[in-house]
């Protein structure tokens, strides 16, 4: 691939974050920084790239953040390998170089780890992928590791924890780690729709990755569609906004207007506290 046409066409996708996606992209990624208090001086952060179209959109989103210089921070864009065919490595690559993303990427060997596990792949997964992302980011001498989730996945984790979990709780826009001492957690994408990160996609003919793992190629309907409960909760929202249009936000509003005093019961800091301690005061 010429220098050329790297140049070319990563001017051409920023350009786009700059202009025709400057709000429901730009804004919404600044917006986030700045409400949640994402990055603070001196930050070292490890932008974790899956090969996705969300950590490749997060990547071009900081390194616009660097060029404008409003945060002094320094940032490395990090891939972990934990297993993928030769196929879908070569296309991450390929992505990284075509958007001229300095990728750093190293191995491991997660799939293989989890591929015979019947209880919960996913999870176990998800926890060994962080593990290794936070260790890697602390060898480049990070204090934080960013996470490509967005509105979307907040809203179907509230729902999930809700109807298969029974319990009220949030992916939250940053989380300090508690087995890496003095490593952080943050999601600048969080309050990014996923259907503007597909519309970017298109609109830059972009082609990125949709699912590498082997756990759900080896389980997927001849639609070569997964089913999970995270795809339910997709198409259950999809159908009540159907009758409320409102439907996505006021979910995401509902974890931002929790009030204490109408809860039966509720943990805080692994105690768990009961209205009847504070009722006959009331």
């Amino acid at each position: 691939m010429s220098d050329l046409l790297i140049h070319s066409k990563a001017e051409e996708v920023e350009k786009s974050i700059r202009k025709k996606f400057s709000k429901s992209i730009w804004g919404r990624f600044t917006a986030a920084i700045l409400e949640y208090q994402l990055l603070e001086e001196g930050d070292k952060l490890a932008v974790c790239i899956s090969g996705g179209k969300d950590s490749m959109l997060m990547a071009k989103l900081f390194q616009e953040l660097k060029r404008h210089n409003k945060y002094p921070f320094q940032v490395e864009y990090i891939v972990m390998d934990p297993g993928y065919n030769s196929e879908n490595r070569a296309k991450i690559l390929q992505n990284g170089e075509l958007l001229n993303v300095p990728i750093h990427i190293f191995e491991s060997d997660i799939f293989s780890s989890v591929f015979n596990v019947e209880k919960n792949p996913c999870y176990l997964c998800a926890r060994m992928r962080r593990g290794h992302l936070y260790k890697y980011a602390q060898s480049l001498g990070c204090n934080k590791i960013a996470l490509g989730h967005h509105f979307d996945d907040v809203i179907e984790t509230i729902l999930m924890g809700m109807l298969y979990g029974g319990q009220v709780q949030t992916m939250m826009p940053k989380l300090h780690s508690t087995n890496y001492q003095g490593m952080e957690l943050i999601r600048p994408m969080y309050l990014i729709r996923e259907k503007d990160i597909i519309h970017w996609c298109k609109y830059n003919n972009l082609e990125f990755l949709q699912c590498a793992c082997k756990f759900t190629e080896n389980n997927a309907n001849e639609n070569n569609e997964t089913t999970s409960k995270r795809k339910e909760i997709k198409e259950l929202i999809a159908q009540l906004k159907k009758t409320n249009p409102q439907v996505e936000s006021n979910i995401f509003r509902s974890v931002e207007n929790v009030n204490i005093d109408t809860v039966i019961t509720y943990k805080q800091r692994g105690v768990k506290h009961n209205f009847l301690e504070s009722y006959d005061s009331q």
